[in-house]
């Protein structure tokens, strides 16, 4: 009995999935949420739930205290860092949920360039330059929210590009990515300018333009920044189902449809990143 049972949920997942197909499918947001809707009978996740998921950090802080790692504290630092921006963020969103008001949305966008910035500068970075906060607040906010509502309003099919349900879960993937990339590569910028001082300084000395002196750090730190990006393109759906789509599965979403929005949303990440750290 129990195999026919697993036989009959296979066969209508494969009878699901083909028609929600595109010759099919008349709105993926509402096979989205209709499929979501079968799950609503799912107790809510409580305090209790993530209390006990924390308990598996516990074996972490033990091996770090047994090997004299030094990262117990950093295990739990990051730990509390992440209850407590997680639960401020839900908070926010669900306010902004319930507007389309612009300039909160916006606003958000403006705040999360601020962070990545600071982030960047002062927590991620070994060396720092003058104007170097603004330069990457500038790239980093400028390549998110660009990327963001281009990849909206032409492959989400958002209208308005900037609605809020969409769009800032959209922009916070894309400032996390472009924090990696931009700190990948102004690392590798820095670290390369103060091992290499006295060549630079001879080029210069002897004629050499300064695209002329920096294109090969510039080229190398680019590829550092980037190759994350590709590799996890590449690896998605082969070596690990992405974030998105494995949220989007857990909520009981169609993976079909899921898999396309994952489609999408990669693409918008490897280009931001690409694109934000040229700018930076």
């Amino acid at each position: 009995m129990s195999l026919l049972y697993s036989a009959f949920h296979v066969v209508r997942a494969a009878s699901d999935a083909v028609t929600q197909w595109p010759w099919h499918a008349t709105s993926s947001l509402g096979a989205v949420h209709s499929t979501a809707g079968d799950n609503q009978h799912e107790q809510p996740l409580t305090w209790l739930n993530v209390g006990i998921a924390s308990l598996l950090l516990v074996v972490n802080v033990v091996i770090s205290s047994w090997l004299g790692l030094g990262l117990s504290k950093g295990f739990i630092v990051a730990a509390a860092r992440c209850v407590v921006q997680l639960t401020v963020l839900g908070l926010v969103l669900n306010q902004l949920f319930l507007t389309e008001n612009p300039i909160y949305i916006f606003g958000m966008s403006v705040g999360l360039g601020t962070l990545a910035a600071f982030e960047v500068t002062y927590w991620r970075s070994k060396h720092r330059f003058p104007g170097m906060f603004a330069g990457v607040f500038v790239a980093i906010t400028g390549s998110s929210v660009g990327v963001a509502l281009f990849g909206n309003s032409l492959s989400l099919n958002t209208h308005p590009a900037y609605t809020a349900q969409k769009f800032i879960p959209t922009v916070g993937m894309l400032f996390g990515a472009n924090l990696i990339g931009v700190s990948i590569g102004v690392n590798a910028v820095m670290s390369s300018l103060d091992t290499h001082r006295d060549r630079i300084e001879n080029a210069l000395c002897y004629g050499a333009s300064r695209w002329e002196t920096m294109k090969p750090v510039v080229v190398a730190s680019l590829k550092s920044a980037t190759i994350p990006s590709i590799s996890n393109m590449s690896a998605c759906g082969l070596l690990s189902i992405p974030g998105l789509m494995a949220g989007w599965s857990l909520s009981g979403a169609n993976a079909v449809i899921a898999s396309r929005y994952q489609m999408v949303v990669m693409i918008m990440l490897t280009a931001s990143t690409g694109i934000c750290t040229m700018l930076t």
